[in-house]
């Protein structure tokens, strides 16, 4: 039986369709699009979760939302394959990007996301913000001069959480070639060939409007 992923397009959902490519996990796409005015999701996504987000994917009549706990349902559903290693400290690392990626890289970016979305009302707020958010991208860059990928010296689920908000700083968030591990573990991300699969499934994708 095939997993459905309730996908909304240009969101954080492209994610759980690149981790089932990786995974080889037969699944099914049901897209929903967002209001052209709002560009919040449509109220269709209420009848698959109460809170009407997405992803949520349904495994057989397990529903399961928010994009954290699904890649960790998935990856213990194939016997942990792309979680981490057997050494204690990739496996903290691991544990940390899998959690930090929306818990603390992404308030700030999706903030400056939305004021840059306002124009000159957004402009006081953007300077502070974006001083903070650089923080993050400094450290990140710095996280990969000892090794290949977040949690270690392989590619993890870790990998595929991070991807959506440094694809987003890449292209509202300030991060360019001044930070090269970045720039170039986003090129690597970018030329597996699942991640190439997925984008196929999820379909057309905007990272420019991809704030939620």
């Amino acid at each position: 039986m095939s997993i459905v992923v309730h996908h909304l397009e240009n969101s954080r959902s492209q994610r759980i369709l690149w981790l089932l490519e990786e995974l080889g996990l037969p699944y099914e796409v049901k897209r929903y699009a967002r209001d052209p005015k709002t560009m919040l999701a449509p109220p269709s996504l209420k009848a698959i979760h109460p809170l009407g987000k997405s992803p949520v994917i349904d495994d057989g009549g397990c529903v399961v939302a928010e994009t954290g706990a699904i890649v960790e349902y998935l990856v213990e559903k194939e016997g942990g394959r792309l979680g981490p290693g057997a050494d204690r400290a990739a496996v903290l690392r691991y544990r940390h990007f899998l959690h930090y990626a929306e818990g603390s890289l992404m308030p700030p970016l999706l903030v400056l996301l939305v004021l840059q979305r306002m124009g000159p009302l957004g402009w006081p707020a953007r300077k502070p913000l974006q001083k903070m958010l650089n923080v993050h991208l400094d450290w990140l860059e710095s996280e990969l001069a000892s090794r290949s990928w977040f949690a270690g010296d392989t590619f993890t689920a870790a990998d595929i959480l991070m991807s959506f908000p440094l694809e987003a700083a890449q292209q509202r968030g300030g991060l360019d070639a001044s930070r090269p591990k970045l720039m170039e573990w986003l090129a690597r991300i970018h030329a597996r060939p699942a991640y190439g699969r997925a984008l196929e499934r999820g379909g057309p994708y905007s990272f420019a409007r991809s704030a939620g």
